[in-house]
Order: C-alpha cells, then sequence, then structure tokens
C-alpha cells in the first residue's frame, strides 16, 4: 500500500524546485556571503520537524525509530524519505572513522546552471546538521565540500562533531584537498 507524507500535519508545506532554487540564487546575489549563514540557520531550525516526520513516516511504514535501524536499512529509508519529499537521493557513507559523508547526484538545492565558484546548498548543510544531529544524539556540523551548483557531478556534504569539522575547514583553509583534510583528523 502506498503511503504519501501528509505535507500539513508533519508542519511542512510543499514547494516547487524552481522556487527554493530561485531563493536561494536571490539571496546569494542580494545578501552577498552572509546569505549562507541566513540559509544555514533556516534549514538548521527546520531539522527537527523534518527529523520527527521522518519518524512518523518510518513508524506508519512499520520500520521502527531511526535510530533503532541498522545503518543500511537507515539508508534506504532516508533516501526513499528524502526522495518522496522531493529533495533527491541520498547515499551514506563514510569518509574515516570520525567523518560521514552524504551524497546526492540530484539533490534539489543545486542546480548545474548556477556556475558557482563554492558550494551552494547551505539550506541542506544546516537541515543535515540538526537532522542527523537528532539521530547521533549529539550535536553535528555539516559542510559541502562538492556541488552540482559548480559543475560536480554530485553534492558531497561532510558530517562531524564540531571541532572535528573545524580541524576539517581549517585544514583546506591551508590548501588540503577535503579528503586529505579529513585524512588528518585520524
Amino acid at each position: 500500500m502506498a503511503h504519501s507524507i501528509d505535507l500539513s500535519a508533519n508542519a511542512m508545506v510543499g514547494m516547487t524546485r524552481e522556487s527554493l532554487v530561485s531563493l536561494c540564487s536571490s539571496l546569494l546575489r542580494e545578501v552577498g556571503p552572509n546569505a549562507a549563514a541566513y540559509l544555514q540557520n533556516a534549514g538548521y531550525v527546520g531539522g527537527g520537524t523534518l527529523f520527527d516526520a521522518f519518524s512518523r513516516w518510518l513508524l506508519a511504514r512499520g520500520y521502527g525509530a531511526p535510530e533503532a535501524l541498522p545503518a543500511l536499512k537507515f539508508a534506504v529509508r532516508a533516501t526513499e524519505f528524502f526522495r518522496e519529499l522531493g529533495w533527491g537521493s541520498l547515499d551514506l557513507g563514510a569518509a574515516g572513522e570520525a567523518v560521514a559523508t552524504v551524497d546526492s547526484s540530484d539533490w534539489a538545492e543545486s542546480d548545474p546552471a548556477m556556475g558557482l565558484e563554492f558550494p551552494g546548498c547551505h539550506l541542506t548543510t544546516g537541515l543535515f546538521a540538526d537532522f542527523f544531529g537528532r539521530l547521533a544524539g549529539s550535536p553535528l556540523a555539516a559542510m559541502e565540500v562538492e556541488c552540482r551548483s559548480m559543475g560536480a557531478e554530485r553534492c558531497r556534504f561532510l558530517l562531524a562533531s564540531a571541532e572535528v569539522m573545524q580541524h576539517v575547514y581549517d585544514a583546506m583553509g591551508n590548501g588540503l584537498s577535503y579528503d586529505a583534510a579529513v585524512a588528518s583528523v585520524e
């Protein structure tokens, strides 16, 4: 039996992909670099509501609570959920022991036509930090290191504790690739 997500019952609204991309693009153009912080904050604030909706979605389908799912089943269910909402597919993995990865080749916030110089899925970084932090049971930081809006084949997000992510960020600022920066954490 097919189930659909009742957006209003989950304190969510539907929005077209074009509207989302236009909003993000307009903010970046009009506000400049500060737009990233505004979008990240908005995503972070919505992460709890989205996690609660995901929990209800799992329970309605008989899958149990998110934190009770084995990692592989969680990855499958999270992809189904985000895809059903129109965000796109997820491929969850790890880059070492301290850093998780979330990849998507079709993420809704990205737009390959934008030609950005830096990753642009700022709303998602905030959303993922809160959403996956709730799953982990402790605060997480998120950073996008590859983005389809820059011409990459996928959007790649790194998730880790704030301390680990600061180390990765600083190492990248000193010229290391993100892979090398993550490897330097171990």
